[in-house]
């Protein structure tokens, strides 16, 4: 035996020696009971009391007091007397479970101090009444209390105030002992108010405008013309965009590029009409479900492009991906968006586990999910003013066109059904694809005997399908494509465009109880819903060798493509913009009937072979949902649907009426695309992901919200949807959050800091606001006054605060470096896209457009090959003005973001970004010297100068200093400046060049980039 015990690691005898009571501190060894008061209260006060004592409850616990302890927290009970093996307060401070080890952050309380709770809980967990706080309470952390609007305080200086901004500024500036900072001049005035309204500094002529009206409301004047001009929705739109988390390519490893700047046009236009904060909100979460009762074609795409919001995640489409995995990663990136941009709560933390310091448990988060959780992952056809109009016009000349001949043949009807088989003349195969065979790419069985292709989607691929049929005498066999809200434009296929080429059709049977006879199914006749004429494919799906001429383009044609064994022809089905997207299907007769009494082992080969050379680009060509089906009909047809256009087509005498009618859906405009939501008609189930694992699904929620937020609205209609409840919750007048978050940011937008420092979290570890009632003045008036954005605009730059002077006197230095309590105006570097567009505007070579597509400035070609982008990607560098185009509009690629924008701090839109940082570094002074499209600038601003700067040097030299910062230059600053251009002037023999070298110091000057 002793040799036995000294062989047992002295550790072990030490545990077992505190765990069974042995010598615990101010425990007799008798095993007396255990005494709050002596052994347990110290424990507490010592490790517990930092987060769940009288100044903070984490979790919605307080343990310092009888009452609060025993109730527990947003998890539920702590203490259960009796069971301390089950007690979450003994659980957790022993680390046990997959809940993280408590004191968070502090050391692990030692093993006796353990066994003492334990004992305690064990014996009936006794509290003496009177001892620990009394009166206690879980106090509600100030953000999640909805504000009320405060009373205006007194201040002594009565006369400075300009609105009740001021008041509140003032009192705390009274309360500091500091005083506030005269107005700064007009000229600074100005260019801070056009700079922040509409991201671009004014003009020469709207600064002399200003210094000549001497008007009381001269000021107030120019930010009505400010809030105005439609390049204020474009400053706004850029701010609201970075929580979007906006950009133009998927992101991941492929990163291809999307066409969605419908939703970037619609969030500027948005701004620019003045669309009240909570329908902005509404629209972007519920947008397709308000489309339902819209009263126009335009406004019912608007309230879609809307839901863009949601559909910013990126996408992944690398070979091998679990589409299910990547569609929760969107989800998730769905809630920290509407967590960050809406709530200003991270809800995110909530994801894995229970909240660990805001009062929101993991049930809690995935009943908040519940309500994003029943959409498809949509992709739509949108168009702009123009082509709506246009469309509009071929849709009305077509059935005028139709109408004409549906007269002329009133049996169109009765014609068209003896031309088609119908759907109960056919058998569906269940098919399931051979994963080997699918290039990558997954394919979803949807419970209707169909496929949907999804994930990666390869360029070229045999895609094998088998499944078994009881049918014989087979004569024919039929492919559907169908539509489908997660494809492309609806699909049925999943290029771009919605579209697919089927290159061969092929098949082969083979008796169930003997697989090894395989036989294959020769096809000696195709007939299909629609049959194209023989056309080139477009360039996007063409190989190297094809782009460069080097051999004929494949083509797309009838449906007998399919069956003729030659891979340069496929069977082609984008009859056009108008008419692309529906479904199709296509019917193959056999030579002769098969099948085997016993059951039939069908494999049918979908070659697809008509895509491009680049799968990280969109060049796939493929088909996305589609059905088999097999018929025994001694003469089988394809299903047509009842439409008067399919039979026309087939009436040969009307030739000449058929060609016309083409001709005019020749003009039909191709629109563009949007992702967007879609609601599903079948429910999806949500379920709590243990640890936030897609795999690890545990109990089922229904859509709910926090219960330390708002309540949910009552529904109008008994039918109404759970997203559009959830989005009038978002945007209740009620909320605690959601107006504060909003005001602040835009705080932070005018002032480099909001009221709160943490726009993304006001919840318990956010710092407290600078000044908390000013906020709630600012959140309630919003609300209350309509949830006007230009009103909350304009209650700022036109208080006394946004007025003062920025200079930084020794005083504020010392006391508060980053004007918290704002006794100054702000003075920060303006924002990365700015930075670009006051060089643009300065140089004359601004293209001030509003909307519209992406453009692609100058880059660096190297950056879209490898090994600096994964894959090659697309930059068709702009010429002439679309070069020119405000920042905003410039193409982002996730994985490449644009070098000018990353070096000025611009976010990639991978997450949510409420608050970007602000660097100053030699990069940033690098770039705006040497980046092509600066040194155009200079150059622009250069000739500029000369041409219409005047006719001395001196008043070209004003002209160019003007345009940079808005102001003449100082004595001293001209004859720094004349000197410089002298030693240029010198230096270079051509004038011209003189003056670019003048450009580019003006451009590059700190106050050019800097609002004062």
């Amino acid at each position: 035996m002793g040799n036995i015990a000294m062989k047992v690691p002295y550790f072990f005898w030490a545990s077992l020696f505190f765990l069974t009571g042995f010598c615990l501190p101010g425990v007799a060894q008798t095993q007396e009971k255990v005494d709050f008061e002596r052994d347990v209260k110290p424990v507490l006060d010592r490790s517990c009391s930092a987060c769940h004592g009288a100044k903070a409850q984490m979790g919605g616990l307080r343990l310092d007091a009888k009452s609060t302890a025993m109730a527990g927290g947003q998890s539920g009970k702590a203490i259960m007397p009796g069971d301390g093996a089950h007690s979450p307060l003994y659980l957790r401070t022993a680390g046990a479970g997959d809940q993280p080890r408590m004191p968070m952050g502090g050391k692990p309380l030692p093993p006796e101090q353990l066994a003492i709770l334990k004992r305690w809980i064990d014996e009936g967990a006794a509290w003496p009444d009177g001892v620990g706080a009394q009166n206690a309470a879980v106090k509600k952390h100030w953000a999640y209390v909805a504000p009320v609007r405060p009373a205006l305080p007194a201040v002594r200086e009565a006369a400075w105030p300009r609105n009740p901004v001021d008041r509140f500024v003032l009192a705390r500036l009274e309360k500091e002992g500091l005083a506030h900072s005269p107005e700064t001049d007009k000229i600074t005035l100005l260019r801070r108010a056009s700079l922040d309204l509409t991201g671009l500094p004014p003009t020469a002529a709207e600064v002399k405008a200003f210094l000549a009206d001497s008007s009381p409301r001269a000021y107030e004047k120019q930010v009505e013309r400010l809030l105005a001009s439609p390049h204020y929705g474009e400053r706004w739109a850029r701010i609201w965009l970075d929580a979007a988390r906006y950009a133009d390519s998927d992101g991941f490893e492929k990163d291809k590029p999307r066409w969605v700047w419908f939703y970037r046009d619609w969030v500027i236009q948005a701004f620019n009409r003045d669309l009240p904060y909570d329908q902005f909100l509404e629209q972007q979460l519920a947008g397709d479900l308000m489309a339902r009762t819209a009263k126009s074609a335009a406004e019912a795409q608007e309230l879609r492009v809307a839901t863009g919001f949601l559909r910013n995640s990126m996408i992944n489409e690398e070979g091998g991906i679990d589409p299910e995995q990547f569609r929760m990663e969107a989800m998730f990136d769905r809630m920290d968006a509407v967590g960050k941009a809406m709530l200003g709560v991270t809800i995110q933390c909530a994801q894995c586990h229970n909240h660990k310091f805001d009062p929101l448990t993991q049930e809690e988060y995935y009943k908040l999910f519940a309500f994003l959780n029943n959409s498809h992952e949509s992709n739509a056809a949108v168009y702009t003013p123009g082509e709506r109009k246009l469309r509009q016009q071929v849709l009305s000349r077509v059935a005028g066109l139709e109408s004409a001949l549906e007269k002329r043949m009133p049996d169109w009807r009765a014609r068209l059904k003896a031309m088609s088989s119908q759907p109960g003349d056919w058998t569906t195969v269940n098919l399931a694809a051979e994963d080997i065979s699918t290039g990558g790419q997954k394919f979803l069985e949807m419970g209707d005997g169909s496929m949907l292709a999804s994930g990666y989607a390869p360029t070229k691929s045999r895609v094998k399908l088998q499944g078994k049929t009881a049918a014989t005498g087979i004569t024919a066999m039929r492919l559907e494509l169908l539509m489908d809200p997660n494809l492309p434009r609806g699909g049925p296929g999943r290029s771009i465009k919605g579209t697919g080429a089927l290159t061969e059709f092929e098949a082969e049977v083979a008796p169930v109880d003997d697989p090894s006879k395989v036989m294959p199914v020769k096809f000696v006749r195709a007939l299909a819903d629609v049959n194209l004429k023989e056309a080139p494919i477009d360039a996007i799906y063409r190989d190297k060798e094809e782009l460069a001429g080097k051999k004929e383009p494949r083509v797309t044609g009838p449906v007998a493509y399919a069956i003729d064994g030659d891979d340069k022809t496929a069977w082609g089905i984008d009859d056009g913009p108008a008419r692309r997207n529906q479904p199709r299907n296509a019917v193959f007769i056999a030579s002769k009937p098969f099948g085997f009494p016993g059951g039939t082992l069908v494999t049918v080969y979908l070659k697809q072979n008509h895509g491009g050379w680049n799968s990280d680009d969109n060049q796939n060509y493929n088909m996305g949902r589609m059905r088999v089906s097999v018929t025994t009909l001694a003469e089988p047809k394809p299903v047509l649907p009842e439409s008067f256009e399919l039979l026309r087509e087939r009436v040969p005498e009307w030739a000449a009426e058929n060609a016309e009618i083409e001709k005019v859906w020749n003009g039909h405009p191709e629109g563009s695309t949007q992702l967007v939501l879609n609601e599903r008609a079948e429910r999806r189930m949500t379920n709590i992901l243990s640890r936030g694992d897609f795999l690890k699904p545990g109990k089922a929620v229904e859509p709910g919200v926090p219960a330390f937020l708002h309540a949910l609205p009552a529904k109008l209609t008994p039918d109404e949807p759970a997203r559009l409840t959830f989005a009038r919750w978002v945007a209740a007048r009620n909320s605690p959050t959601t107006a504060r978050s909003f005001v602040n940011r835009v705080w932070q937008s005018y002032f480099g800091t909001g009221l709160v420092e943490t726009p993304e979290d006001l919840g318990k570890q956010s710092p407290a606001p600078s000044h908390p009632e000013l906020l709630d003045w600012l959140a309630v008036e919003f609300m209350d006054g309509g949830w006007k954005v230009k009103d909350l605009h304009r209650a700022i730059v036109t208080s006394a605060t946004y007025r003062q002077s920025s200079r930084l006197t020794p005083e504020l230095k010392e006391r508060d470096l980053f004007n918290r309590l704002l006794a100054r105006g702000p003075r920060v570097r303006v924002e990365g896209e700015i930075v670009r567009d006051i060089a643009l505007a300065a140089s004359g070579l601004l293209n001030d457009e509003v909307g519209g597509p992406s453009v692609f400035p100058p880059a660096p070609s190297f950056l879209f090959q490898p090994p600096a982008s994964y894959g090659p990607k697309v930059w068709d560098e702009a010429k002439g003005t679309e070069r020119y185009r405000r920042a905003l509009y410039t193409f982002r690629y996730r994985s490449v973001p644009y070098p000018m924008l990353t070096n000025f701090d611009t976010p990639n839109g991978d997450i949510a970004c409420v608050r970007r940082t602000r660097s100053n570094t030699p990069l940033q002074a690098l770039t705006t010297l040497n980046e092509p499209l600066f040194f155009e600038a200079a150059q622009a601003l250069g000739k500029l100068t000369m041409h219409d700067g005047g006719a001395t040097d001196r008043q070209r030299l004003v002209f160019a200093f003007e345009r940079c910062t808005s102001r003449k230059p100082t004595a001293a600053e001209e004859a720094e400046l004349t000197a410089f251009l002298n030693k240029q002037q010198k230096r270079f023999q051509e004038p011209g060049r003189a003056w670019t070298a003048m450009a580019r110091l003006l451009l590059n000057l700190d106050e050019t980039i800097t609002k004062e």
